[in-house]
């Protein structure tokens, strides 16, 4: 069944010449216990649609089309209704621990606030909630760390206990915003496992935002390429990355680090750089950067083009990269 529905998502920012567009007619679904990954280069729109999604945009921005929730759109929701749904039945892990965390406030006060609030629990039951919350996300002496100070725990400590603070409701869906950015790739590897365990244990949806292809690849159901705040290519990761229809998707993998590549060798690279929001040609976004690109590229919006029944890129000239 479908936990969460978006629905040509257009997500605009005020500026002094008019509303900008940033994230342009976006559509996906996610089921209970599935992972969606969205992958693109920074400014395609990966964390506004997170943003979106939750309720926390930045003043001024304004989003249309519809996100629904168990058949509740979200974007007509009031603030009060989005405050009750927010860290209980959708909670976030936000980019950088050390920023998200309160640095005045122990850890475990902060774990445990969402659990006075939500499920009503007094001080000392959602302490003692917090503590197995901080042992389940691998926490030693999770009982001791409750006291803590953000600043006194390591990176990886810091982004268990924000995975520790979202999932104390338990829930149904969990946005994850780079939480393996700034680890080492030891402590990376058991942040994924963790998630993982966590999807089967609460039977929750994840919705993993990363520039990591390799994190992605690990852990996601489906994959979605975004580019200059539209999708460029969708599907089941496993047939996305084997074909790699569009061309941006290609050009991301081939900028990938090859561990067999002679020393010294420069690695490949994507020419140019995202065109600005205001900058964008009337066709395919892509098309200056784009290998393939044909007049008709620039003048007229591509279509979505099939390589199965579930993988679909938009462009003109979609093929499996060589």
């Amino acid at each position: 069944m479908t936990l969460l529905a978006v629905e040509g998502l257009t997500i605009s920012l005020p500026t002094p010449g008019g509303p900008l567009r940033v994230v342009r007619d976006a559509s996906f679904a996610l089921e209970r216990r599935q992972t969606l990954g969205i992958v693109g280069e920074s400014g395609s729109g990966k964390s506004m649609t997170a943003l979106a999604i939750i309720g926390l945009l930045p003043a001024g921005a304004t989003a249309a089309g519809r996100v629904m929730l168990d058949g509740e759109d979200l974007l007509m929701a009031s603030e009060e209704r989005l405050c009750a749904l927010r860290g209980n039945r959708i909670a976030m892990i936000f980019q950088e621990p050390m920023t998200s965390l309160n640095p005045v406030h122990r850890v475990g006060d902060q774990v445990a606030e969402g659990l006075i609030l939500h499920r009503g629990l007094d001080r000392a039951a959602a302490l003692a909630e917090a503590a197995r919350l901080l042992d389940r996300v691998g926490i030693a002496q999770a009982g001791a760390r409750l006291r803590a100070y953000p600043h006194e725990l390591s990176g990886g400590q810091r982004q268990r206990v924000m995975i520790a603070l979202a999932l104390a409701c338990r829930p149904d869906l969990l946005i994850a915003d780079e939480p393996t950015s700034a680890l080492d790739v030891t402590v990376q590897a058991q942040i994924i496992e963790l998630l993982r365990g966590l999807i089967d244990d609460f039977g929750m949806a994840l919705l993993l935002i990363s520039h990591d292809l390799a994190v992605v690849g690990e852990i996601a159901d489906r994959v979605m390429v975004m580019y200059a705040g539209a999708v460029a290519e969708e599907g089941p990761t496993a047939a996305l990355y084997a074909v790699r229809a569009h061309p941006y998707t290609q050009g991301l993998f081939g900028a990938l680090p090859d561990r067999l590549a002679r020393k010294g060798r420069r690695l490949a690279a994507i020419p140019g750089t995202v065109p600005l929001a205001n900058e964008l040609p009337p066709g395919c976004p892509f098309h200056g950067r784009c290998p393939k690109a044909a007049p008709i590229c620039r003048e007229t919006p591509p279509p979505w083009a099939s390589h199965a029944a579930d993988h679909r890129a938009r462009c003109y000239f979609p093929g499996a990269a060589r």
